[in-house]
């Protein structure tokens, strides 16, 4: 679990102008290296570069890459445009963390400022015909990089920001979150049946803003707790919509104002939704993906299908009820509740494909699936589920021969489903 401080650096790498902004400062750093080596360089290897080589190499690199830099953002900004009306505005935060796009705009942007110091320096005369050497040979580095760079973009454009790509961009995001919450239902946390008891109605700690719980830092409660020796009831888990008129937390001893402020700190409040510790969010975005390609407007229902497919990869992996540890004692969390997590991968689904036949075929499929992956843990949500897309079929289809081959399967599957 990482803490909030691991959690803001973490996020602060993956924005867009990080990497440039490092490889930027790089490339100045490695145009001014040769100035201070050059007393290294023998006199009689500066006669191997011509005096004017390096300054045609530096005019091209500085010509070339600030054009190649404003193509790249044009595509970019276009396969962000197209994430955002065809797949969903959610997804696009993934596209803009994508670390192949960051690192090629980085090396554009860092081979255009090299080029560009190293100019300025070669007119200033503070290389000499030494320092043209070491110049020279660095700079036929920076073209391999630059070739190897525009390949890799090449290859990388010809999925970035396709709907299939974006899809599995969600589900890869959501695997981590959505894995981590079915091992540990509660975060590491003891469990709490959401009952308060009385002694914690001493004091409720309250935000001070309105926002979504982005990252919730349980070590920093943890530490408090132990500190304090007392017990923290966390009413907010990440993704909670909190404002000021719902508590964080309970806790059974009084605090003060310093103590109340110190249990704010963990809980870092953002104007959206995040999909690091907050796997239901990653679900919803799944959903909206199908629920779009399902819309008249669009009419691809192939996109639903998988979507259903990447549910059930999402929640298949095998998990043991021994393997839930209890890491902070004194915190108390309601568990993740998979009817939840089920409602918000399937009923957007189930509605807007209610009367497509092949889609809810699949999606009686995939839920009979996972009940039989997991009885214990999905049958009685799975059935739930199967049920109510049964309900919406049955009043949406027209076709009569639709309606008997769905309740055919449906039937034959709530038949055939026993505990293994």
């Amino acid at each position: 679990m990482m803490s909030k401080t691991q959690w803001l650096i973490h996020r602060l790498t993956r924005q867009l102008w990080f990497r440039s902004s490092l490889f930027a400062g790089l490339a100045i750093i490695t145009a001014l290296v040769a100035i201070a080596i050059k007393s290294f360089i023998p006199l009689s290897v500066s006669g191997i570069v011509g005096s004017d080589a390096v300054d045609k190499i530096l005019a091209i690199l500085a010509s070339s890459m600030l054009a190649v830099t404003t193509f790249s953002l044009n595509i970019m900004v276009s396969a962000y445009n197209s994430a955002s009306s065809s797949v969903t505005p959610r997804a696009t935060v993934l596209l803009l963390e994508d670390g192949t796009t960051q690192n090629v705009l980085a090396t554009f942007i860092g081979s255009f400022l090299y080029s560009l110091v190293g100019i300025i320096a070669l007119g200033m005369g503070a290389y000499g015909s030494q320092g043209r050497v070491v110049l020279f040979f660095v700079t036929l580095a920076v073209i391999a990089m630059i070739v190897i760079t525009l390949l890799r973009w090449i290859q990388h454009l010809a999925q970035f920001g396709r709907m299939s790509d974006t899809s599995r961009r969600v589900e890869e995001a959501t695997t981590a979150a959505l894995h981590h919450r079915l091992q540990e239902p509660c975060m590491g946390c003891s469990f709490w049946d959401g009952f308060l008891p009385e002694a914690a109605l001493r004091q409720s700690v309250y935000p001070l803003k309105t926002g979504y719980l982005q990252h919730l830092d349980l070590q920093h409660l943890s530490d408090f707790a132990q500190e304090q020796r007392c017990n923290l009831y966390l009413a907010s888990q990440p993704g909670s919509f909190v404002h000021c008129g719902a508590p964080l937390l309970w806790c059974n001893q009084p605090l003060s104002d310093d103590e109340q402020q110190r249990l704010r700190n963990a809980f870092t409040l953002g104007e959206q939704r995040s999909f690091e510790q907050d796997p239901r969010f990653g679900l919803c975005v799944l959903s909206e993906i199908a629920s779009r390609a399902l819309s008249p407007a669009v009419n691809d229902p192939g996109t639903a299908i998988d979507i259903i497919g990447r549910a059930v990869r999402l929640f298949s992996p095998p998990f043991s009820a021994d393997s839930v540890t209890t890491q902070y004692s004194q915190l108390f969390m309601r568990p993740a509740q998979i009817s939840d997590m089920f409602d918000d991968m399937f009923t957007g689904i189930a509605r807007d494909g209610a009367a497509l036949v092949e889609v809810q075929l699949r999606l009686q499929k995939a839920l009979y699936a996972l009940a039989m992956i997991a009885p214990h843990r999905y049958a009685n949500d799975a059935k739930r589920h199967a049920q109510l897309a049964l309900m919406r079929a049955t009043h949406a289809m027209t076709c009569e021969a639709d309606k008997a081959a769905l309740e055919h399967v449906t039937r034959w599957q709530a038949d055939t489903l026993t505990p293994r």
